[in-house]
């Protein structure tokens, strides 16, 4: 399994958002970036079509992604919290 990590874009992104969203962001997103590191195993040497953009909701958090295989990533590019 490779070190796949997270990202989120813009860079502003989580600006305002309170502690506890933050965090829950933070554990969502790694997780996701860790079972798509198990599912794009080829990782840097992928070659087929990207997922696309994607949804994860848990809790009071959804984030919207899309997973960079070849980058070994995934970037958040929206973050919506109902709390």
């Amino acid at each position: 399994m490779a070190d796949w990590h997270w990202e989120h874009d813009p860079d502003d992104l989580l600006d305002g958002l309170p502690p506890e969203a933050t965090a829950e962001v933070a554990l969502l997103a790694q997780e996701i970036a860790t079972r798509d590191s198990m599912v794009f195993l080829d990782g840097t040497a992928y070659v087929g079509p990207g997922p696309g953009l994607r949804t994860e909701s848990r809790g009071r958090v959804i984030l919207t992604y899309l997973t960079d295989v070849r980058g070994e990533r995934i970037v958040v590019v929206q973050v919506s919290w109902f709390g």
